[in-house]
């Protein structure tokens, strides 16, 4: 287990709705440009998680799994977009570039679930959740910044959850 430090924090979920709830504060404080990285196996609750995100985003869209369509776009009245991302079934990063992840990433922010499967297509700043399932309800969920933005993003998260 990584050591806790400024740039990891760990978060443990009693519940799906304790889940979707940490993802609504956390998609509060997304900007366009923001790139959150989900990893987990199955039943982790990333797409629980996602729910959250989208919820505290004001997204207008209902929340679905992007599995078979790889992306999904939830707008806000604002105009801007949250882009999810699936990449389980993309087989290589390479494909991942031709899905112009920069664009999405000046047009609002991007969410990618199995993220580590494309991180070589990926930018470096971003927020890294790994999540775990720990037993029927309950999720642990592992928060790792890996530049400016992202840990701005996590230190105004941590704020919002444990007042820290």
């Amino acid at each position: 287990m990584p050591i806790m430090d400024e740039h990891n924090f760990e978060f443990f979920s009693r519940s799906p709705e304790q889940t979707r709830r940490l993802g609504s504060r956390i998609g509060s404080l997304l900007k366009p440009g923001d790139l959150i990285c989900l990893s987990g196996d199955l039943g982790a609750g990333k797409t629980t998680f996602v729910q959250g995100i989208a919820h505290g985003w004001e997204s207008v869209d209902t929340v679905s799994s992007p599995t078979f369509v790889i992306v999904n776009e939830y707008h806000r009245k604002t105009g801007e977009t949250l882009f999810h991302m699936d990449a389980y079934r993309l087989e290589s990063s390479m494909e991942a570039f031709d899905l112009d992840l920069d664009r999405m990433l000046e047009q609002g922010a991007l969410l990618v679930e199995w993220a580590e499967r494309i991180k070589d297509a990926l930018p470096d700043n971003a927020l890294w959740i790994k999540m775990n399932w720990m037993a029927d309800e309950q999720r642990g969920l592992w928060f790792t910044a890996t530049g400016p933005r992202s840990q701005a993003l996590m230190d105004e998260f941590k704020k919002k959850v444990v007042g820290a």
